[in-house]
C-alpha cells in the first residue's frame, strides 16, 4: 500500500537559510542527528507555509507528526518523525524542543497577524528558540543557560520574517510585523504589496531592527559559555551572519529585493566569527 502523502516540500533546504546547518565546525559524529533533526524541522515548516492546504489540514498533519513523534500507530508518511524519536532517544535529548516547534507552526496555521513585538518573540520562543536549544543540549549546554541561545535564535526569526515580509503577505497573508507599531506610523498590511518600502514602513523596520540589535547584545554572550568548543565557533560564526544581516536590512529595502548576504560576505563572517570563537 502507497504512504499517504502528508510533506509539502517548498524546495527550501539548509542552503536556503541564513545560517548554517550541521556544518564542519560541529562534531562529525552529531552531524547525522542534526541533519535529521533539520530534516524534520522543514518538514513541518513546509506543511505550516503550504498555500495549498487549509488551516484545519495544517493542524491535522502536524497532529500526524506529533503522534509518530511521541509513538503513536499510524505513522505512514511521517518518516521524518519517527527518524527524529529515534535519534532523540540515541541522543537523550528531550522531545519538547520538537513539540514546541511543532506548536509554532500549528498557531501558524491559525494565527496571521501579531498585536505588538512581545506578541512576535512568543510566537519565536516556539519557533526558533527549540532549535538552540536542541543544539545546547546535544552539545552539552552552556554556563549561561539558554538566554543567550534564545535571544539568538529569536533574532535569526525576526531577521527571516523582516527579508521575507512581502513574500509572507503575499503567498500566506501573513504578517509578523508588530501590529502596534504598525499602527502608530501609519502603516497598512497592503502597504507591503508596495514595490518600495514607504516612509511609514521603514520607520517599523527600523524598529524592529534597533529590538533584534538588543537580541544580539545578549546573543553575544553565548559562544563564551558553551561546553563545546566547536559549537562555540559555529555560534560565533552564525552571530556574525546575523550582525551583518541587520546592518544589510538597515540600509536595504526587504520590498525592491531579498535582503541577503553573498558568498564572500558569508565567507568573511565565517571567518571573523571562528576568530571570534577562537578567542571568546
Amino acid at each position: 500500500m502507497t504512504a499517504p502523502v502528508v510533506e509539502m516540500p517548498s524546495g527550501k533546504d539548509a542552503a536556503y537559510e541564513n545560517f548554517p546547518v550541521g556544518s564542519w565546525l560541529l562534531p562529525a559524529h552529531l552531524r547525522p542527528h542534526i541533519a535529521i533533526f533539520y530534516a524534520f524541522a522543514r518538514a513541518i515548516d513546509d506543511v505550516a507555509d503550504s498555500a495549498e492546504l487549509s488551516a484545519d489540514e495544517k493542524v491535522r498533519r502536524l497532529d500526524g507528526f506529533e503522534a509518530a513523534l511521541l509513538g503513536g500507530n499510524d505513522v505512514d508518511g511521517y518518516d521524518k518523525a519517527v527518524h527524529m524519536a529515534e535519534s532523540l532517544s540515541a541522543t537523550g535529548v528531550t522531545t519538547q524542543h520538537c513539540l514546541d516547534l511543532l506548536a509554532a507552526f500549528k498557531q501558524d496555521a491559525v494565527k496571521n497577524r501579531y498585536d505588538d513585538f512581545d506578541d512576535l518573540i512568543a510566537y519565536c520562543r516556539l519557533s526558533a528558540a527549540p532549535v538552540g536549544r536542541y543544539l545546547l543540549d546535544l552539545h552539552g549546554g552552556s554556563d549561561l543557560g539558554y538566554g543567550p541561545s534564545d535571544a539568538l535564535c529569536n533574532a535569526l526569526q525576526v531577521i527571516n520574517h523582516l527579508q521575507d515580509c512581502q513574500d509572507d503577505y503575499r503567498t500566506l497573508d501573513r504578517v509578523y510585523l508588530p501590529g502596534d507599531w504598525m499602527s502608530s506610523a501609519g502603516v497598512d498590511v497592503s502597504d507591503l504589496d508596495a514595490a518600495s518600502a514607504s516612509p511609514g514602513l521603514r520607520i517599523v523596520l527600523d524598529k524592529s531592527l534597533a529590538a533584534t540589535k538588543e537580541l544580539l547584545v545578549e546573543a553575544h554572550k553565548l559562544p563564551g559559555a558553551l561546553a563545546s568548543k566547536r559549537l562555540a565557533l559555529e555560534s560565533a560564526v552564525i552571530i556574525d551572519i546575523a550582525d551583518s544581516l541587520v546592518r544589510r536590512l538597515a540600509s536595504g529595502d526587504p520590498l525592491a529585493s531579498r535582503i541577503k548576504l553573498s558568498k564572500p560576505a558569508v565567507m568573511m563572517s565565517g571567518l571573523r566569527g571562528v576568530v571570534r570563537g577562537i578567542l571568546a
